[in-house]
């Protein structure tokens, strides 16, 4: 593995994630690992009163992004506009004041500085004592988002003054919704449109203004519960709106200012901001008003429900226990299938590096998560696909090709990436949506789902992919010029191995289904047809596509070639990179980055990790001693999946140091970027790398295979995977491997098959894997 190395400073806790002492040089990553989410909505860890040390105040909405135009861009297939998530309405804005001196944590002196996130029920806290001139003030800050009501956060803010204080106070405490938000661009992106104040209430309503207008428009409301005493004052503007609190603060006492707020997108262009006011006021005066600790138990319990169905428990590793419940906790915080037109952001609701764009990283990595723990959730992943169908097709006719061609990255369907060489060439989201409606099928059994939309998908996948193919010079093989791999450090290459093997499963599957279809259900058969025009001659185009597809592998050395010519690519030492020159992005010339054999994430390991009963041990082996040397983790997707082969081939220990890799990707900041938002595929790979690495989990077969082992220094661990109808658990300790499962399921462990029932199956651990 490259040179990188941990920034440790969290304490390490089972349940918390704690900041103890304000590390001011590390504010931007904490922003990221503090920030929460509830799917529709999303806000960094930022301090709310504001800092003058760099910070990033970002609240972001699933689905609100503004369009641009790409200047200075004007070949065919190349993007012309792009879209991003904006930075949205600042909920939590607020500014705390004793004796007319304002609180700012860069500057006023503090002490017993204590940030936590309990991820027991998403409350984030954060406590220090202000050092004044009259006496400590202790401030309390408290958040969170309701996960059962997703447009509704809560916000509480404590003062109290010291004992010791010779004299009371004046505390002001003010709050406020602003849309006074700048992005990371520098650029503001939203108009005001209205606001209004009721008694204990006040709402703000803008919409988006960039050129190539998105005009989603915002509402943004909140009602307010205070301490005893308060004197109430409006305050106003230019974009905002809230209140001013006054308080007399006797030594000893405390007072405090409550939250509930309320946010409403509507993500229809053309949608009548006079009627979103209306709707939304009359919700935000008619509506329950519940206290922060009403809000509270209700988070507690639903996340009590999360866990007892999510959690995976390690038993004498607290740092990654610490790390997995972390990357559990923001999944769910991330995405759990409340709405099919949302996806998954590289960076989630965190951030604004890649602009909030699902890439093929969910399909593959974030996917199986879902498939084991909330079908509904992985559908619709695959359902948001099946929405950009027609993107895709009019993106495949832009590529001067056939079918469909999902983009690179992408919020709303459409290619939204500047950088033509990932653009134009990378075809892994048009695999991962066929391999993903593969997945979810075999694990899900929905065939309802497979001869419908997946079916159709597929059709219009294939058909871009033989279009986008050609034949060698004599006609002998088939394959893919001019293409960028999931490797991303050589581009415009020939006969990348994982697109041409990927494009084979593909064409495969499509035939495989469609035969099904047209042979099971007639009508099904006729609607595809009537749809996509599929005739038997394209059919019989993708069989002879598959079998004629160009792999390069050779039998003696068992190695499959990245592409045509990377064996004969100048080597580079990666260990002798300095840790300083990373990210390469940011401190190598683009193109020398292009001229070794050096490789930024698992490129022919994937094609093995995703087909991997395909495969002898033998085969996995070689290659995994040939290309992990070469490859630095530049990307997040890439050590958990060396972790799993370094499980599979016995390299526990090797296994072990990548695992830690991924589980604290961001909790130790390995890549020097978490400022700029989570790893939401690292977040998820770290699930992958415990259940399909140390678990020994294989679902690409006819039924859920295992081959657990045990990191030497776990005492034991266990998971839970819902598939079916069926809970089943999976414990493993030093000497065996426990299965049980709520209904019968038949699985196979270490090559056996074994019926599961009402009784627990226990299996004696075998650690030596010879194939």
């Amino acid at each position: 593995m490259a040179t990188k190395y941990a920034d440790t400073y969290l304490l390490c806790n089972p349940w918390r994630i704690i900041e103890e002492g304000w590390h001011k040089d590390r504010n931007l990553a904490s922003e990221s690992i503090f920030s929460l989410g509830n799917e529709y909505m999303g806000a960094r860890g930022y301090a709310e009163e504001g800092i003058c040390v760099p910070t990033l105040r970002g609240c972001y909405f699933n689905g609100v992004y503004v369009e641009e135009p790409i200047q200075g861009i004007a070949y065919k297939g190349v993007v012309s506009k792009t879209h991003f998530m904006v930075n949205a309405v600042d909920w939590l804005w607020a500014k705390v004041s004793v004796n007319g001196q304002v609180f700012d944590m860069g500057t006023c002196p503090i002490k017993n500085f204590r940030r936590e996130l309990d991820m027991k029920n998403g409350l984030l806290t954060r406590n220090l004592d202000w050092q004044t001139q009259w006496g400590t003030v202790k401030l309390t800050f408290l958040r969170l988002l309701s996960m059962e009501e997703p447009k509704t956060g809560y916000q509480k803010i404590a003062v109290s003054l010291d004992s010791k204080a010779k004299e009371a106070v004046s505390v002001e405490i003010e709050i406020a919704n602003t849309f006074d938000t700048t992005h990371g661009n520098s650029k503001q992106y939203w108009e005001m449109e209205k606001r209004a104040w009721f008694e204990k209430g006040v709402a703000v309503q803008a919409r988006t203004n960039a050129a190539g207008n998105s005009g989603r428009c915002l509402f943004s409301g909140f009602t307010y519960i205070a301490g005893a005493g308060a004197s109430v004052e409006r305050l106003e503007a230019e974009k905002a709106a809230g209140f001013r609190f006054t308080f007399s603060l006797p030594p000893g006492t405390e007072t405090f200012v409550e939250k509930s707020i309320y946010n409403y997108v509507e993500k229809e262009k053309s949608a009548d901001g006079e009627i979103v006011w209306e709707n939304c006021w009359e919700v935000l005066r008619r509506r329950d008003e519940k206290t922060f600790a009403q809000a509270l138990a209700n988070q507690t319990a639903y996340w009590g429900k999360v866990w007892q169905d999510s959690d995976i428990v390690i038993e004498g590793d607290e740092k990654n226990q610490q790390g997995i419940r972390f990357c559990i906790f923001q999944m769910h915080q991330t995405y759990h299938g409340a709405d099919p037109s949302n996806n998954i952001g590289a960076k989630g609701l965190t951030g604004e590096a890649y602009n909030g764009h699902t890439f093929w990283d969910t399909e593959t990595y974030c996917l199986p998560f879902f498939l084991f723990s909330n079908l509904k959730a992985a559908k619709n992943l695959l359902e948001y696909r099946y929405a950009g169908l027609s993107a895709a097709k009019e993106r495949a006719r832009q590529l001067d090709c056939a079918g469909a061609c999902y983009p690179i990255a992408t919020l709303n369907g459409e290619e939204a990436c500047a950088l033509w060489q990932h653009a134009s060439l990378q075809f892994q989201p048009s695999t991962a949506v066929a391999y993903g409606i593969r997945h979810y099928a075999a694990v899900s059994g929905d065939h309802e789902f497979l001869f419908t939309h997946g079916a159709e998908m597929l059709v219009e996948i294939s058909r871009f992919l033989v279009s986008r193919g050609a034949w060698n010079a004599d006609h002998s093989g088939f394959g893919f010029y001019a293409v960028m791999g999931p490797d991303e450090f050589h581009m415009m290459v020939n006969n990348n191995c994982y697109t041409n093997f990927m494009a084979k499963k593909t064409f495969e599957y499509t035939v495989a289904v469609v035969s099904d279809v047209k042979r099971t259900a007639p009508m099904l058969y006729q609607a595809l047809v009537g749809k996509t025009a599929l005739t038997d001659t394209e059919l019989e185009t993708f069989g002879i596509a598959a079998e004629k597809m160009i792999i390069l592998f050779n039998q003696e050395t068992k190695l499959f070639e990245q592409h045509e010519g990377y064996f004969t690519l100048p080597h580079l030492d990666i260990h002798a990179i300095p840790v300083t020159d990373f990210p390469l992005y940011s401190h190598w010339s683009y193109d020398r980055i292009y001229r070794f054999d050096m490789i930024k994430q698992p490129d022919v390991l994937m094609l093995l990790f995703l087909f991997n009963q395909d495969f002898p041990l033998a085969v996995k082996k070689a290659n995994y001693e040939l290309y992990e040397p070469r490859c630095i983790h530049e990307s997040s997707l890439s050590p958990s999946i060396h972790s799993i082969f370094a499980s599979e081939l016995g390299e526990y220990e090797e296994a072990f140091r990548f695992f830690g890799f991924a589980a604290r990707m961001d909790l130790d900041n390995y890549n020097r970027n978490t400022g700029e938002g989570l790893h939401t595929t690292s977040i998820a790979a770290a699930w992958v790398n415990i259940v399909y690495g140390f678990g020994g989990l294989r679902s690409d077969g006819q039924v859920l295979a295992f081959s657990p082992s045990i990191p030497s220094t776990w005492k034991r661990y266990c998971f839970t995977l819902r598939y079916r109808k069926a809970r089943l658990q999976v414990s493993v300790s030093r000497c065996e491997a426990v299965f049980e499962a709520e209904a019968p399921i038949t699985v196979a462990v270490y090559g056996k098959r074994y019926e599961l029932g009402q009784c627990p199956l226990a299996i004696p651990l075998i650690q030596d894997r010879s194939d």
